[in-house]
């Protein structure tokens, strides 16, 4: 079916600096948009950041200006550089892809297995 592999999490030290990646494969026809999600623990995921397959790009406020999300449509990666991290950032970082299997199915969601984002004080 669709797998989409995360890599690049780790511990960081506050003000330090990670990139994460993830990478799509496969039975895809088209891929519309890839994000990035958190979940900390005892909290709900949020969205971190989503990027379109034309480029457009839409943050958490709370990563504005830190965190870059970008894409390579051709080998179906998604990235995210996280820079100025802060222990608040520490979570479960998920990749997602909302894509299309075939061109007469519907676009549905997919998710990633998660990485760890540690970052400490």
């Amino acid at each position: 079916q669709v797998q989409l592999v995360e890599s690049g999490g780790g511990l960081v030290q506050a003000g330090g600096s990670l990139r994460l990646s993830c990478a799509a494969s496969g039975i895809i026809f088209s891929i519309n948009t890839m994000g990035w999600y958190r979940q900390a623990p005892g909290k709900q995921r949020e969205l971190v950041a989503v990027i379109t397959s034309g480029g457009s790009t839409n943050y958490a406020d709370s990563v504005k200006g830190r965190f870059t999300i970008s894409r390579d449509n051709a080998k179906k990666t998604v990235y995210l550089e996280m820079n100025s991290l802060r222990p608040e950032d520490t979570a479960v970082y998920y990749c997602n892809a909302n894509l299309r299997q075939r061109f007469y199915l519907r676009e549905a969601d997919y998710w990633g297995q998660g990485t760890q984002v540690t970052v400490s004080s």
